[in-house]
């Protein structure tokens, strides 16, 4: 199998460093980069040996016939975009979420299941060595498991204006809740039977439907429960803005937010510090029996490094075949319980799957 043609659309932060990995590893060869905004094309296009620039992706599609689509590009055009990709039968990679409702993400996956494409959802964290280790810590904690986890923005300028665009089609607990909720999934390996969200409208620049504050809570069939928090906007406290904390009968995992930059920081955003184990076994007197544990992760790739990982683990399944049903119905599950998280934010309900 030669190299396969790689379409990049969407050249903003996620776009730019997925491009570069592709551009680094030898199973891809880009062919295109699509961006409605002229600069950020050129300017990627020049840091990558001169590709093709294009603003219209229909017309990159046919002017390419890639073999592979990226789609780095706001949520709302998702649905269309990862359509017309697979249409062209074009394996796809497409940052999350798949799409805006459940049932646009499963006719997705229909499709990528009837065109005998693949079809990866950018969940990084999955790739990440330190959420892998932190997941596999919380699965030894015993049941039930209590994970609280946060990612509140402080944003100003361009950051601020990204989050605003991005309100358009859905709000932070929405739009990075699945990142998390998927983590949980994935720590109890069980069901979750029920969402509660609230929310908050905190600016008259978001739409009047919109709020960009919300915290949901997640209960499982194991009896574990969690709650993800998310905030955008220039009025977002950064006191306690990274929470990454699982507790269970016999102790804690926590990962450390030390060197965390600013919470706009989007490199911060996956860095962690180190990995904090508390035992909670106590001897006779009731004292700890162990102290706790100190795992260092300062080797841990950066933004770039974990989105080379993403498309490593995307080339592998193109080329040996893997099945990844159970990526796609993580993908879709996750999706529809940050959906019910807003629906409960908008009727003041608890949602029951």
């Amino acid at each position: 199998m030669g190299t396969l043609k790689t379409l990049v659309v969407g050249c903003g932060n996620m776009g730019t460093s997925h491009a570069r990995a592709y551009h680094k590893l030898d199973g891809f060869e880009l062919v295109g980069l699509v961006s409605r905004g002229a600069k950020s094309r050129e300017r990627l296009s020049k840091e990558l040996a001169g590709v093709p620039t294009f603003s219209d992706y229909a017309q990159a599609l046919n002017a390419t016939q890639p073999d592979v689509v990226s789609i780095n590009t706001y949520p709302d055009t998702h649905f269309t975009y990862v359509n017309m990709a697979l249409e062209s039968n074009a394996h796809v990679f497409v940052e999350k979420p798949l799409a805006l409702t459940v049932e646009e993400a499963q006719a997705l996956v229909d499709l990528a299941h009837k065109m005998g494409r693949k079809m990866v959802v950018g969940y990084i964290l999955r790739v990440h060595p330190t959420w892998a280790k932190f997941t596999e810590i919380a699965q030894t904690l015993g049941k039930p498991l209590v994970m609280r986890m946060n990612l509140n923005q402080q944003s100003s300028g361009e950051h601020w204006y990204t989050h605003k665009q991005l309100m358009q089609s859905m709000s932070p607990i929405v739009d990075c809740g699945v990142h998390y909720v998927d983590v949980m999934c994935s720590m109890t390996r069980s069901k979750p039977i029920s969402v509660s969200a609230i929310g908050a409208r905190l600016s008259d620049e978001v739409a009047a439907d919109m709020y960009n504050y919300g915290q949901l809570q997640v209960r499982f069939e194991d009896g574990s429960v969690g709650w993800y928090e998310a905030g955008w906007g220039p009025m977002m406290s950064e006191t306690a803005f990274f929470i990454k904390d699982v507790i269970g009968p016999k102790g804690c995992v926590s990962i450390s937010d030390s060197d965390k930059g600013a919470s706009d920081d989007i490199e911060g955003h996956s860095k962690t510090g180190s990995l904090k184990l508390h035992h909670s076994n106590l001897d006779a007197n009731g004292h700890f029996t162990q102290k706790d544990e100190i795992i260092n992760t300062a080797d841990e790739p950066d933004h770039d490094g974990l989105c080379l990982l993403e498309q490593e683990y995307f080339l592998d399944a193109i080329i040996n075949n893997r099945d990844l049903t159970h990526h796609l119905s993580d993908a879709v599950n996750s999706l529809k319980i940050v959906l019910a998280a807003d629906e409960s934010v908008k009727t003041g309900k608890t949602i029951l799957f």
